[in-house]
């Protein structure tokens, strides 16, 4: 393959992977709202739509891999840009390469937020539970009769 085609074939892939990226963000945000909404169905449509555009990521990621393996390169960043390089002396895609890796930060500073955002949630929830139970959240362990330790955490409330 001669450098301009690897070029063409490079950009291609680099401009569908900031239109994934642009949607994915966009999604990530609208998951953030949704986690606090409390509508599972809104959750599952998101999520669903989240992981159709990691997958869509993940194929562009596995052609580019395979395009700097084509040309004898690594398939990590120093291969890319060694690519990128050769291909692109001009250096006409660093922007989009660039924009690539700015974008794709962002989604994982989203993807990060909401899954604190979930923990919270999820941490809130087992409070409520405990309290509605009394059980407490301790983990399961043996005490030193060989049994578990929450067998006997039930109150007895009176006697007959």
């Amino acid at each position: 393959m001669d450098p301009g085609l690897c070029r063409e074939h490079l950009a291609e892939l680099l401009g569908e992977e900031i239109v994934l990226l642009t949607e994915l963000q966009q999604l990530l945000e609208e998951e953030r709202d949704t986690i606090g909404s409390g509508l599972p169905e809104a959750l599952q449509r998101t999520t669903a739509a989240r992981q159709q555009r990691l997958g869509a990521l993940a194929r562009i990621e596995e052609q580019r891999r395979a395009l700097c393996s084509l040309h004898g390169h690594t398939s990590d960043g120093a291969g890319l840009e060694r690519l990128r390089q050769w291909c692109d002396p001009t250096g006409a895609l660093a922007p989009r390469l660039a924009e690539c890796l700015g974008r794709a930060m962002r989604c994982r500073d989203l993807n990060d937020r909401n899954g604190l955002l979930v923990a919270a949630r999820m941490k809130r929830v087992s409070e409520l539970l405990q309290a509605l139970t009394g059980r407490t959240a301790r983990a399961s362990t043996y005490g030193p009769k060989g049994y578990s330790g929450n067998v006997h955490t039930r109150r007895v409330l009176g006697t007959v």
